[in-house]
């Protein structure tokens, strides 16, 4: 039975809370937590994170290399089972080994959800001509961020750290009745609809190159704020122990931002849109390193919230423009290229931390790099449409 578009992208927004907003991210509020009992030192907060990374760039190779003729569904639902269960067993244990296979394993789940449900939904809606509604999707993430951030003080006030692993798994069990169910491969089956003459051309294939570096860069340095910056807040003036609430704000600022920001490229062009995107977000990383007070690092939180998811839905949803009858593969690849920039950014920020005992070298540097991916977007952008005979990306 043919699914309303609207369940589709509910059940999609559901597994990204799940497997993204919460199995990747959930970590962040949390670790101040496990840092605080010293279970876990600022090194190896930096190496668990990494795992996590280095889960999610094999799973996004394998999902993005496996020719889906079949099982698609089933591994998608395989993968959210996966998740649920190594966020609960992260509160079970207090082995650094078994968190950091567990870490791994919720990354590589992580993108296994990200990519095939990415692909499942994005193909639905353009099977029914909704391609428009593709923001909405990606606001399961911040939507995921949000409940953590709120959710992680009430646990740890009950339990503890290990009480914020397990009721955030029981949450997540919660939300994936609805991932499960909603979201498969049957709308794909269903004609394409005719394209709209209003719509400008997408950058030939060749253009593919640009975006994935830079994309890949803005894996390599938005990852430092989106791993620390609770840990970076929790070390501010009066802010010890209250540092949660920042994730919260991430969590407001990016439920939203994916609809903003499409909104936006349908008016101005996918490519200029996410140029701006990562203009914005390098000046949020850097801020608290030039700002470090409660408004630096508050002003911090929104303007990476309101960019970091946004610039994934333009990144995926210009990749399918480009190249919509592999959409699997071409999403695959830019996560790998992603998850292979996030997997070296925690590892790098820990041990300039450890080294100089204070993050502003590594937010300074992650601000650099994303502004270059931005510089790198326009440039492509610009070179190639000397050679072709396309506008901006509707």
């Amino acid at each position: 039975m043919s699914r309303h578009p609207l369940v589709q992208v509910t059940g999609g927004i559901c597994a990204l809370l799940l497997a993204m907003g919460i199995g990747r991210f959930a970590y962040t509020p949390i670790l101040p937590l496990m840092q605080q009992d010293q279970l876990i030192s600022d090194a190896a907060s930096g190496y668990l994170a990494s795992s996590n990374y280095a889960g999610y760039l094999l799973g996004a190779l394998l999902a993005g290399w496996i020719p889906w003729k079949t099982h698609k569904t089933s591994c998608y639902r395989a993968s959210l089972a996966a998740s649920v269960l190594s966020t609960v067993l992260m509160g079970l244990t207090a082995s650094y080994a078994a968190w950091f296979v567990l870490r791994f394993v919720s990354g590589a789940a992580s993108a296994f959800v990200f990519v095939l449900a990415s692909s499942m939904v994005l193909d639905g809606l353009a099977a029914k001509g909704k391609t428009a509604w593709s923001g909405i999707l990606y606001g399961g993430v911040g939507f995921g961020i949000l409940a953590s951030g709120l959710l992680v003080p009430l646990f740890d006030g009950l339990w503890g750290w290990r009480g914020a692993w397990l009721g955030l798994g029981a949450f997540s069990g919660l939300i994936a009745v609805f991932a499960w169910r909603w979201v498969d491969e049957e709308a794909r089956r269903e004609p394409a609809a005719a394209a709209s003459p209003a719509r400008l051309t997408a950058p030939p294939a060749r253009w593919i190159p640009w975006l994935i570096a830079a994309y890949g860069m803005e894996g390599l340095g938005y990852i430092v704020t989106g791993t620390f910056i609770v840990a970076i807040a929790d070390k501010l003036p009066g802010m010890a122990g209250h540092s949660a609430w920042v994730w919260t704000l991430v969590g407001l600022a990016a439920a939203p931002s994916c609809i903003v920001w499409s909104f936006f490229a349908a008016k101005k062009g996918f490519v200029r849109i996410l140029g701006a995107a990562m203009l914005v977000q390098a000046i949020g990383i850097v801020l608290p390193a030039i700002w470090p007070t409660t408004a630096g690092i508050s002003i911090s939180a929104v303007l990476f919230g309101a960019t970091f998811m946004g610039i994934t839905a333009l990144a995926t949803t210009l990749a399918r423009q480009i190249n919509p009858t592999q959409s699997s593969r071409i999403i695959g690849i830019l996560t790998a290229v992603y998850g292979a920039g996030q997997m070296l950014g925690p590892s790098g920020a820990g041990l300039l931390f450890h080294m100089t005992h204070q993050y502003n070298s590594a937010l300074i540097g992650a601000g650099v790099i994303v502004l270059a991916g931005a510089c790198l977007l326009s440039t492509g952008f610009s070179y190639d449409k000397k050679r072709g005979n396309y506008d901006a990306v509707r």
